[in-house]
């Protein structure tokens, strides 16, 4: 199976300390790959790497047979990679509905016009209802993005960030933050949608991971030190000693 993305030997130093140090991975169609390990292991800093925020030193990003290595972080976008961050990055005085078609805005390259409101647009405000009710956010497209839960804004991140369909999401700790009947809503929705867009997720809990994941990578210093199946890495020692014996798995 060709992979989705394909990660060669990046590296990225900021002196002599290495953030991610010859990393190489895969996402194959209809995967969620997780990515886990402790604090300060270099996680964030590759999906920075992935999706063009940081410049890598060496290394190769090959993404839908295409090496994206040297385009940028808007370009990357355009070409399918869609991605959400650690904090959430709404805007919160404006509604669900214009959040959201903001967001088809952005990722269809047309301009914006903060004086005509994105989601006015019959072609955006489509786009974005159809993400909202993949996300079960319909009844509260009106409403202020502020005033969504924590859980709820979580999901309307997830319908920003598909609704111009990527090719792959980009997954920074989607449950920071959020309670734990809110973190198993969203580990199902996720559930259901890594059949129709692959995933590459970073996150702590660990509870999530092993009920999403297909394989697991484990990042240490900057360094992959292992890789499997969820019931693999449970019993791979290595791994236990330098992370999972930390959580409660």
């Amino acid at each position: 199976m060709t992979p989705v993305l394909c990660l060669e030997n990046l590296h990225k130093s900021y002196g002599a300390l290495r953030v991610t140090d010859d990393v190489s991975l895969e996402v194959c169609p209809g995967e969620c790959h997780a990515l886990i390990g402790p604090n300060g292991a270099g996680k964030t800093s590759l999906i920075r790497q992935i999706a063009g925020g940081l410049k890598s030193d060496s290394g190769r990003i090959l993404f839908a047979g295409r090496d994206i290595t040297n385009l940028s972080l808007p370009q990357r976008s355009a070409a399918g990679l869609g991605r959400t961050f650690q904090i959430t990055t709404l805007i919160p005085h404006f509604s669900v509905l214009e959040n959201t078609a903001l967001s088809a805005q952005a990722k269809s390259g047309s301009s914006f016009r903060f004086l005509r409101p994105a989601a006015h647009e019959n072609n955006l405000n489509e786009k974005a209802m159809l993400a909202l009710k993949k996300f079960n956010l319909l009844a509260c497209a009106d409403s202020m993005a502020g005033e969504l839960s924590h859980g709820e804004q979580r999901q309307l991140e997830l319908a920003m960030a598909t609704v111009a369909a990527p090719k792959i999401l980009l997954l920074d700790e989607p449950m920071a933050g959020i309670g734990k009947g809110e973190s198993k809503a969203l580990t199902e929705t996720l559930t259901q949608l890594k059949s129709t867009i692959p995933m590459l997720l970073v996150e702590h809990d660990m509870e999530a991971v092993f009920k999403l994941a297909d394989r697991v990578s484990v990042i240490v210093y900057g360094k992959i030190i292992a890789t499997g199946t969820p019931q693999e890495l449970r019993k791979n020692s290595k791994v236990r000693a330098a992370y999972l014996g930390q959580e409660a798995v």
